[in-house]
């Protein structure tokens, strides 16, 4: 009897000494003393143990023996789905996709009904490029959960840059019904409007992410053009000037301000910003040049958009719109035939059918100036 008691009571006191080295394993990982907490929970030698070492060579930045310590969890115990949960995660960080892949296929092999599993496979296919298979995966996990919010994102994006428009509503729609204030879907919706040129729908939606704090350049950008398409001058160049706030070197930011002061009528203001444009940027000369010619044509001083013109084909001699645009100014200031047939037959000589639609007009053009010669010579 005397054995019993003392075989009990040694039993009792080595889970009590279990617990307390789990227990103070378990504080260390709290506290974020990984390398101590290695060590205790190496004394314990449990499986949640195990799992625990895993994670703290992952706290700790040592992926290489953290998914050593995965592995063995997995082929020691196949069924513990966590450890191998854990290990796809891990090999989906490190971009080992495939491997990735292959896990995650048979985590759903094991258990078909949890949507992290399909998401994990579905952004694996993606990062292999086989979107076909990721959106089987991503469909599967909004099927399970019908409020994945990343699975819907994903599905919405993917639609979203195919311009498929009803059905990235969709996914967006089901997401924000769930969770009105994400801003990544916010976002998203807004891009969704753009892309399909409803601009005036796309506005609530961008002022809607810059509102949740989402201040980024592109943001700007996209809004100061959907005011500008909307005919909302003074918030298209508010949008702008932010944006220019944001990096005063950013050119494109000054040929929208311009395009916006353009389509106001306010063409010397215009002027200002295309040349500070060209200014912040030195190798974008043609692009400015170009722009100049457009104020002057509206000013109707065909001389000036000659000359503009003139340098934006010095600065781009591979571009033919600006050499075209030079044949067809030339064509209305000059009387000579002659030297307007020299113009257009130099177009050919350039740039043959570089822009089909371009030659189509400069062929026809020549053969009349060639008639008119013929006739006038006769």
């Amino acid at each position: 009897m005397k054995r019993i008691f003392l075989l009990v009571l040694l039993i009792v006191f080595n889970g009590i000494a279990q617990s307390s080295t789990l227990s103070l394993a378990d504080s260390l990982y709290a506290v974020g003393n990984y390398t101590k907490a290695i060590n205790a929970y190496a004394s314990e030698g449990s499986i949640s143990s195990g799992l625990q070492i895993a994670r703290c060579y992952k706290a700790i930045g040592n992926f290489e023996k953290a998914m050593v310590q995965y592995e063995n969890l997995v082929k020691d115990h196949p069924d513990l789905q966590m450890a191998c949960f854990e290990l796809g995660k891990l090999r989906f960080k490190v971009k080992d996709f495939n491997e990735a892949r292959k896990l995650f296929t048979d985590l759903i092999a094991t258990n078909n009904q949890n949507p992290e599993y399909f998401y994990y496979l579905g952004e694996s296919f993606r990062e292999l490029e086989q979107p076909a298979s990721s959106l089987v995966a991503f469909k599967n996990a909004v099927r399970i959960d019908s409020m994945h919010l990343r699975s819907l994102f994903q599905l919405g994006k993917y639609f979203t840059i195919k311009q498929e428009r009803d059905n990235a509503l969709r996914y967006v729609d089901a997401g924000l019904r769930f969770y009105e204030n994400d801003v990544s879907l916010i976002n998203l919706k807004a891009l969704i409007y753009y892309n399909d040129g409803q601009y005036e729908k796309a506005i609530p939606w961008f002022e809607q992410v810059l509102e949740l704090g989402e201040r980024k350049a592109y943001t700007y950008e996209k809004l100061g053009y959907s005011y500008y398409k909307n005919w909302d001058f003074d918030k298209a160049k508010k949008a702008y000037q932010t944006l220019i706030r944001k990096n005063e070197t950013n050119s494109e930011a000054y040929f929208s301000l311009a395009e916006v002061y353009r389509k106001n009528k306010q063409l010397d203001s215009a002027a200002i910003f295309i040349k500070t444009a060209m200014d912040v940027k030195r190798p974008i000369f043609a692009q400015g040049y170009s722009a100049l010619a457009g104020l002057a044509r509206e000013r109707k001083d065909l001389k000036k958009v000659l000359a503009y013109y003139t340098l934006a084909h010095k600065e781009m001699p591979t571009e033919p719109r600006h050499y075209f645009q030079i044949c067809t100014v030339y064509d209305r200031l000059s009387e000579n035939a002659d030297k307007k047939l020299e113009h257009y037959e130099n177009f050919i000589e350039l740039y043959g059918k570089a822009q089909p639609y371009l030659s189509e007009i400069v062929v026809k053009r020549v053969s009349e100036l060639k008639e008119q010669i013929h006739f006038e010579a006769d």
